[in-house]
């Protein structure tokens, strides 16, 4: 891909600047440029359609092969010095492949499918034009794409007309039938050799897509299995304040006549417990919010989730300490999940004014370390979200600590492999 882009540069760039001399005055200078632009427009353009032609999934071998195996087919008539008639048949043949080479497609139901049956029977032509053998491997690569374009099935269909004309051709050019069954069977050996270890590729990239579509269905699962038990841990937060708020404002509707002192005390602790109840309310919300940017959570959300603290009443700071690196979905939502249970346990139980958040990357791990200054004592290190935090971690091939900080104030310290898988 690298190299195509630099020959694209390279072509893009021989455009820009064409060569050319300009004899006479003014007005031929004047025309000079004229035709020069114009050239190099009509380069440019040929360029990108040439560019949009090329498939991205082709691979690389293929191209490799192509262009060694064209240029030794393309020798052998030459060093021959066949007649000009032949060498006349023998360079549109050529050129035919060359030019349908860029348009062959590499993934199923491609725009230029029509190029694939095009491309074996051109290289397979190269046999009767001035090839004796060369050519072969450009009939395989033929094979290999007939497959990978129109499926398997419909490639073994065409490869058989292309069989039945092959044997046609071989006796209109006064061969015997016994070297046209010689012709065919080495054709058909080849083509079931290749089209065997293309059945294996497809498969392969079938795999592949199936195994990233489970991956991103799991991380899914992960994402609703986590909102489920926030959204229960809400309802008992949430529904405690609720009930409490109740029953205070039946009793002060109860006292009001006899006891309006302690009615107004009912009211007045409802309506804090009310604004803890919004408080809370604010914080799951923001639990809540998505996980993933792109299908990945990475430092930059962990730095936003930490930004939507702002305004809570406690100063949230996070960082990231040597070079990231790319981690798996799995290891990603267990640092998101480490890092918004700190700042939650932070704001509703340590009391605590400053929170500090260090993602470090090291050569074989990553760690996220969460720390405030607030009382310092456990924060309910054995609740549910912590142990499942530390089950997750485990899980991982990692660890999960939390408790007292020396200087004070209380940590939670994820450690992970750079490379965590389930």
């Amino acid at each position: 891909m690298k190299r195509w882009s630099a020959q694209r540069a390279r072509a893009d760039d021989a455009c820009d600047h064409p060569r050319g001399r300009s004899a006479g005055g003014g007005g031929a200078a004047e025309g000079g440029r004229s035709l020069g632009a114009r050239l190099a427009g009509g380069c440019r353009s040929a360029v990108r359609r040439l560019g949009a032609l090329r498939d991205p999934e082709r691979p690389m071998l293929f191209s490799v092969v192509f262009w060694v195996v064209l240029a030794a087919t393309v020798f052998g008539p030459v060093a021959e010095a066949y007649s000009t008639i032949d060498l006349l048949l023998f360079g549109v043949n050529a050129a035919l492949v060359l030019s349908l080479w860029p348009a062959l497609g590499w993934t199923p139901g491609h725009a230029h499918r029509a190029a694939a049956p095009a491309f074996l029977a051109a290289t397979l032509m190269l046999g009767f034009t001035g090839s004796y053998s060369t050519h072969l491997l450009l009939t395989l690569i033929a094979v290999a794409n007939l497959a990978v374009t129109y499926g398997m099935r419909a490639g073994v269909a065409i490869l058989g007309g292309v069989f039945t004309a092959v044997f046609a051709v071989t006796l209109m050019y006064g061969r015997t039938v016994l070297d046209a069954l010689f012709q065919v069977t080495v054709i058909a050996v080849f083509a079931a050799f290749t089209l065997g270890m293309t059945s294996v590729v497809l498969e392969a990239r079938r795999s592949r897509e199936e195994a990233r579509r489970l991956l991103e269905r799991v991380r899914e699962l992960a994402v609703a299995e986590e909102r489920a038990r926030m959204g229960a841990e809400m309802h008992d937060s949430i529904g405690h304040h609720l009930t409490v708020i109740k029953v205070g404002l039946e009793n002060a509707e109860r006292f009001r006549d006899r006891r309006p002192d302690a009615a107004w005390d009912e009211v007045r602790q409802a309506k804090e417990l009310t604004a803890e109840a919004l408080a809370d309310a604010r914080r799951w919300v923001r639990a809540l919010r998505p996980l993933a940017l792109d299908g990945h959570v990475g430092s930059a959300a962990l730095a936003r989730l930490a930004a939507s603290f702002d305004g809570t009443g406690v100063s949230v700071a996070f960082e990231v300490v040597g070079r990231e690196r790319p981690l798996e979905p799995d290891a990603e939502l267990v640092l998101y999940r480490a890092l918004q249970e700190g700042l939650t346990n932070a704001l509703r139980h340590a009391e605590a004014g400053h929170v500090r958040g260090r993602l470090v990357f090291d050569a074989d791990q990553v760690t996220l370390v969460i720390a405030d200054d607030g009382r310092g004592h456990s924060h309910d290190t054995g609740g549910f979200g912590l142990t499942s935090l530390a089950e997750r971690a485990r899980a991982l091939d990692g660890t999960l600590s939390a408790g007292g900080a020396p200087g004070g104030g209380f940590e939670l310290r994820v450690a992970l492999p750079a490379g965590a898988r389930v």
